[in-house]
């Protein structure tokens, strides 16, 4: 194993999981350790509920995400999402809306067929995708949730030719989860600004992957059901510590599958979105009480309790 350890060692990766899990010494441009992500908040009405909530429970909220994506949501309500966003100092980001979930190929719904997850079936998907890209910048919004590596290769190249704005943040979904370092590197090297690795790794994966990036990490600390449904409260203050900069993620165990999202469900995913901000405010006071140093970005106008 020497030489191929050796290898990526002398070409910038580990050629080891750091057994020892060193503190990353890696920031937000701000000097922050972590932030807060709420995700699955599907629209206007569940983003009002998660500042409410928030409000509330004094629990800050860096940015919320959404899932069913881009093409299943109104002008209007983007735009008041954005807007939302912007009253608040909230990161709104909106996930593609075309994905192989639910276009008409069968191989994905077969268990072997599940590495499928959410890419792009075909050139025309990719055009769609890349309509959901430009009406979301159009409308205002300035961070984007991919899930396919294609399109990732391409809006990584718009950005650098001016077709898309060259501080438009490109989040990476969990679908993709790189789980190692070179891969996460692909990732980021392709254009990724904030890349969300699976929620099932060990301290010692966390600290390679983080060695061979710079761009934050976005972590699943409470899981969906549909991508294993960990619960790792007490893990918190060491996943910072080693894999800063993080956004610290509350998904919901034991909820029902939401997406796509609309008026004919939205009392429940109200009802979801709070009891997220709820989990939000037992993880900060995991925190605080086991962390009290790790170093928080400036908590938004719209979650100051």
């Amino acid at each position: 194993m020497t030489k191929s350890r050796q290898w990526l060692e002398n070409n910038g990766w580990p050629g080891a999981d750091p057994r020892d899990c060193p503190s990353s010494s890696k920031r937000f441009d701000d000097g922050a350790q972590y932030r807060i992500e709420i995700p699955s908040t599907e629209g206007p009405r569940s983003f009002r509920a998660v500042l409410d909530e928030a409000a509330k429970r004094s629990v800050p909220v860096h940015r919320i995400s959404q899932g069913s994506g881009v093409m299943l949501q109104t002008d209007d309500e983007i735009r008041e999402m954005v807007e939302i966003g912007r009253a608040n100092d909230v990161e709104v980001n909106l996930f593609i809306g075309p994905r192989a979930t639910y276009d008409i190929g069968a191989q994905v719904k077969a268990d072997a067929g599940k590495p499928i997850g959410l890419s792009l079936r075909g050139s025309d998907q990719l055009v769609f995708a890349l309509e959901d890209v430009r009406r979301a910048v159009d409308l205002g919004v300035n961070s984007i949730l991919v899930s396919d590596i294609g399109l990732l290769a391409i809006m990584g190249k718009l950005k650098t030719t001016g077709d898309l704005p060259a501080d438009l943040i490109i989040k990476t979904s969990v679908m993709m989860a790189p789980t190692n370092g070179a891969s996460a590197r692909v990732l980021e090297d392709l254009g990724a600004t904030t890349i969300n690795v699976p929620s099932d790794l060990t301290l010692p994966q966390l600290a390679s992957i983080r060695a061979t990036i710079d761009a934050p990490i976005d972590f699943y600390v409470e899981a969906p059901d549909n991508i294993g449904g960990f619960i790792r409260h007490y893990e918190v203050p060491e996943l910072i510590r080693v894999g800063a900069p993080l956004y610290v993620k509350l998904g919901l165990r034991n909820s029902p599958d939401i997406y796509p999202s609309g008026s004919h469900i939205e009392d429940l995913v109200e009802r979801l979105s709070r009891e997220r901000v709820r989990r939000a405010e037992l993880v900060c006071g995991m925190i605080k009480r086991y962390s009290p140093e790790a170093v928080m970005s400036p908590r938004p106008a719209g979650t100051a309790g």
